[in-house]
């Protein structure tokens, strides 16, 4: 039933997405803030639902930083409703037109933004990623089927409800969205591939790889977060443990906190003890290589340590002899999500930027900073940790492909070649 249920699903959204993608600015805004409204009248059911899930987590003994992922109280909500506003107020991605080309005389050509089409993402147990996920498909014109841990299963019911509430008072096509709640749904989804355009898996690089072996449908992966601080030589230590408190502790259960410290051996000794005591008074558990060890106390960081997204009060430490050992150590454990370095050195900050493979590479910041809002993107879909269509915090232009528009006026190749008229190649003016 299961896999019946979904395919009139995939259906649906794919007859809605044509319909969706058509849709006004002003119409895909006004559903923006329905939803937003909607949030806000059943807000009280809403938090109701979310504290019987963290009940039931808590019973079922789940991670404590995963528990506090799960939390969606009035202030979650009340943030979730400022970013439909922030939302709505961005341009719109679709109809952009991204290159001309008069091919000939009266031979016009346009590539322009457009939906990618449906989208199916599965997603972790935040349940205001289901609004930020199905609010960045609606301005982009995505249908989409959604997919969240089952830990928030109430919260995002709860959530999913408030959203058809505000597009159907918009008016937007029935089965523009739809929530999945099982295994076998998803199962189901990745059989779809003459219904579904693209499939947008967050977590580990296995469950990542999982769906990409277990579809024909493409797949855009969002992998899990080992992210990096490196504090070079000519770093300043104080601003260095500020940065490195800030990247592990300011939360720990996301993607973007750090998880491995690396630091020049020359700078070792005077940060290490500054770092370890502001680290310890927030909590966190070191782990250390040989060389950490003798600076500061730290259990034995094994090989498993730096392939571990921790996504926990625990950090890795690992001593390097330069800014090479500290790039190649994150191309080889990274996970190509987010890396910084620390320096007042210009020329390894330039090194640093252009040879560590991520998708987001800063310096003398912190890596909390990788993020679709922050980067004012509205909201982000995930971090994109591959190379191709999107790449970092993937929000509405991620969402978007493009099509070539070609006008002409009754152009024929055959008298191309027959020298009836001539190629221009000549770039046209656009509004």
């Amino acid at each position: 039933m299961a896999g019946e249920a979904i395919r009139q699903m995939a259906q649906n959204a794919r007859e809605a997405a044509l319909q969706l993608s058509t849709a006004t600015l002003e119409q895909r805004n006004r559903a923006l803030a329905l939803i937003g409204e909607a949030i806000g009248r059943r807000m009280a059911d809403i938090t109701e639902a979310n504290e019987r899930d963290i009940r039931k987590a808590t019973a079922e003994n789940l991670a404590a930083p995963l528990v506090n992922r799960l939390r969606f109280g009035r202030s979650k909500g009340e943030r979730v409703i400022d970013g439909l506003n922030a939302l709505a107020a961005l341009p719109d991605p679709l109809g952009r037109v991204q290159y001309t080309n008069e091919l000939a005389e009266g031979l016009r050509l346009y590539r322009v933004s457009c939906p990618i089409g449906v989208v199916g993402v599965i997603f972790e147990s935040r349940p205001d990623a289901l609004v930020q996920i199905s609010s960045l498909c609606l301005k982009s014109g995505n249908a989409a089927l959604l997919k969240g841990g089952r830990e928030a299963l109430e919260t995002n019911e709860a959530l999913f409800d408030a959203i058809l509430e505000g597009t159907r008072a918009a008016r937007l096509p029935e089965g523009w969205c739809h929530l999945l709640h099982s295994r076998e749904d998803v199962d189901a989804m990745l059989k779809q591939d003459d219904c579904i355009d693209l499939i947008i898996p967050r977590g580990s690089n296995a469950f990542v790889r999982h769906i990409m072996q277990n579809s024909a449908i493409p797949v855009l992966g969002h992998s899990e977060g080992i992210c990096h601080v490196y504090v070079d030589k000519a770093a300043d230590i104080d601003d260095a443990v500020r940065l490195t408190v800030d990247s592990k502790t300011q939360n720990l259960s996301v993607c973007n906190a750090a998880e491995t410290l690396l630091v020049h051996v020359d700078i070792a000794e005077a940060f290490l003890p500054k770092a370890a005591q502001a680290l310890r008074e927030k909590g966190v558990e070191l782990r250390g290589c040989e060389r950490t060890a003798r600076i500061i106390t730290a259990n034995p960081a094994t090989e498993e340590d730096w392939h571990t997204e921790y996504l926990d009060a625990i950090l890795s430490i690992k001593i390097v002899d330069d800014t090479e050992a500290a790039i190649d150590h994150i191309n080889t454990y990274g996970s190509r999500h987010t890396d910084a370095i620390l320096t007042s050195d210009e020329a390894a900050i330039e090194r640093f930027m252009a040879c560590v493979d991520s998708a987001d590479v800063f310096a003398n910041c912190s890596t909390r900073f990788s993020d679709g809002f922050l980067y004012g993107f509205g909201a982000e879909v995930g971090i994109a940790t591959g190379k191709i269509h999107a790449r970092g915090p993937m929000g509405l232009e991620g969402l978007c492909t493009y099509k070539y528009r070609l006008y002409g006026h009754g152009h024929t190749l055959t008298d191309l070649n027959a020298g009836k008229f001539s190629l221009l190649h000549r770039k046209l003016e656009t509004d």
